[in-house]
């Protein structure tokens, strides 16, 4: 139900604190439906806990805290390198595993798909590989793979009026996350924290309250007013390492009218260097209630992602897809 109004969008965008928006700027969904019996994964309010630890022993009372022409400085560079990464992840491909399910003292999953998300020149799509650990039959498979191949072949069609209105499409989303991520510096007050090591890797943690002196432009830039977040910033690299947003007042659509987003919802994200300089997901989760029309609704869902490849421009993407199609090869999934 929350996907008529983007609510995961405007959710990825709280939970990056306006960094960034998964998973891309523009997403085809064309993936194919196959029913099986459940598995059994982590619960979603474990894997919240495991996503947004308490801070562990740290010596920051023994640290010398940034000035504040240091965090200027640095904020300028993660936006930088945000901008870097969200070009970059238009060119690669990966393994995204989503799960959606109740929460509660007997927590059951509702939805648990494998997909191979591939990027298509305007955007990417999701190839369906496993639903409910049962495998995509291969003849759908195939179907897949051509749909891949023929979005790629209208991106290299500039003058097909379909290849335009794609484009431009993508464009505007291009442009709404870039504003969106150029916004955060005026959109929030900076508190450092302390230190922390985040898989191995020191980062610095701030604190990011709503600057009463903003004032958005965007729907995505108004979700910004009404959140505290948290985010960990690589000390070496200058990269979001993580990121964790908490609802504090309702977020409406519409005047209220067509939906709204309640306050308490919850939403993480976690990145990590696939290549040298370059950051991309790894983990993301939303935790929210809301209201859609007259209609009350709730979403549990983490997504998490991995085994990147770099497929490049549409060009060298096709080829690939071209030499898949006739290997007749059928990808799981599996590492």
């Amino acid at each position: 139900m929350s996907r008529l109004f983007s609510f995961s969008n405007v959710g990825a965008s709280l939970a990056l604190v306006g960094i960034t928006i998964w998973p891309g700027p523009f997403q085809f969904d064309r993936s194919v439906a196959l029913g099986a019996a459940s598995s059994n994964p982590e619960p979603v309010s474990q894997k919240l806990v495991q996503a947004s630890p308490e801070f562990l022993q740290q010596n920051s009372s023994q640290s010398q805290p940034p000035s504040d022409a240091e965090i200027r400085e640095r904020a300028q560079k993660l936006i930088e390198n945000q901008h870097r990464d969200d070009a970059a992840i238009d060119e690669y491909e990966r393994i995204e595993h989503h799960v959606d399910r109740t929460v509660g003292a007997n927590p059951r999953v509702l939805e648990d798909k494998l997909y191979r998300v591939v990027p298509t020149g305007t955007g990417s799509l999701k190839i369906l590989l496993k639903e409910d650990n049962k495998l995509t039959d291969p003849v759908l498979y195939r179907q897949q793979l051509q749909t891949w191949k023929e979005l790629l072949e209208l991106a290299l069609k500039p003058g097909d009026p379909r290849a335009k209105l794609t484009y431009s499409k993508w464009q505007k989303k291009k442009t709404d996350r870039a504003d969106l991520v150029d916004a955060t510096r005026q959109a929030f007050l900076t508190k450092w924290l302390g230190r922390e090591t985040v898989n191995g890797r020191p980062c610095d943690v701030f604190e990011l309250d709503p600057n009463p002196n903003f004032h958005p432009h965007s729907i995505f830039q108004d979700a910004m007013t009404h959140i505290t977040a948290k985010i960990w910033v690589d000390r070496e690299k200058d990269q979001l390492a993580r990121g964790e947003a908490h609802v504090t007042r309702d977020i409406s659509f519409g005047g209220g009218i067509l939906g709204k987003l309640y306050r308490g919802g919850v939403f993480s994200f976690q990145q990590t260097e696939i290549t040298p300089d370059i950051w991309l997901p790894a983990r993301y989760q939303y935790d929210f209630m809301g209201r859609k029309f007259l209609f009350t609704f709730e979403e549990h869902q983490y997504i998490e992602a991995s085994q990147y490849r770099h497929d490049g421009l549409p060009k060298q993407a096709l080829a690939l897809v071209e030499s898949e199609i006739a290997s007749g090869k059928v990808a799981n999934g599996d590492p």
